[in-house]
């Protein structure tokens, strides 16, 4: 795949950055070279490879999923000028 520099000026145009036409063929020969390397990689063989969260081997920390308020409620709604119960008040802003 290789990017012309049509679709150079429309990636520019979809990111909103200004490209001035002496930037284009540089910009091109960039996103060209991104491309190739994409394609490179696609190339690897990486079946049987099991997928790592670290260069080495360690478990992932885990814990339990469990729902509780955190029990600190009071703390967060301390500083809020209107609240009952654990809910801050606010104004009715639509009529």
């Amino acid at each position: 795949m290789s990017v012309d520099a049509t679709t150079v000026r429309r990636i520019a145009h979809l990111a909103r950055i200004a490209v001035s036409e002496d930037e284009v063929p540089h910009l091109q020969g960039e996103l060209n070279a991104m491309l190739a390397f994409v394609e490179q990689l696609s190339e690897v063989n990486v079946e049987g490879v099991e997928p790592m969260t670290s260069v080495t081997p360690m478990q992932m920390k885990k814990r339990q999923d469990v729902v509780d308020d955190g029990g600190i409620a009071d703390d967060i709604v301390a500083n809020a000028p209107a609240t009952e119960g654990h809910f801050f008040l606010v104004p009715k802003v639509v009529e």
